[in-house]
C-alpha cells in the first residue's frame, strides 16, 4: 500500500491544534459571558462544549480518513488483480 503523504499528512496534521483551539474558544466565550452576566459557571459549560466540538471534529476527520483509506485499498486491489491477470492469451482465443 502506497499512501501519498504530501497531500494526506498535511490535511490531518492539524487535528490536535483544532481540538485545543475548540476547547480554548469555548472557555474564552464562557469567561466572557461570565463577566458580562456576573456568573461563575458558564466558563465550565463553554469549556465542555468546546471539548465536545473538538472531539466531534476529530471523530469526523477519522471517519473521513478511514473511508479514504478503504477506497485507496480497494483501488489498489483492483489494479493488482488487473495487473496479475494480464492481457488475454492468444492461445485461449478461438
Amino acid at each position: 500500500m502506497q499512501y501519498h503523504w504530501n497531500s494526506g499528512a498535511a490535511r490531518y496534521a492539524t487535528i490536535g491544534l483544532e481540538l485545543a483551539l475548540s476547547a480554548l474558544f469555548g472557555l474564552f466565550v464562557g469567561r466572557w459571558l461570565d463577566r458580562r452576566w456576573g456568573t461563575d459557571w458558564i466558563s465550565m459549560v463553554g469549556l465542555g462544549l468546546g471539548v465536545a466540538a473538538g472531539y466531534r471534529s476529530l471523530w469526523l476527520t477519522m471517519k473521513k480518513a478511514n473511508r479514504e483509506l478503504a477506497e485507496t485499498e480497494k483501488a489498489e486491489a483492483l489494479a493488482r488483480k488487473k495487473y496479475l491477470d494480464g492481457p488475454p492469451s492468444p492461445r485461449n482465443q478461438s
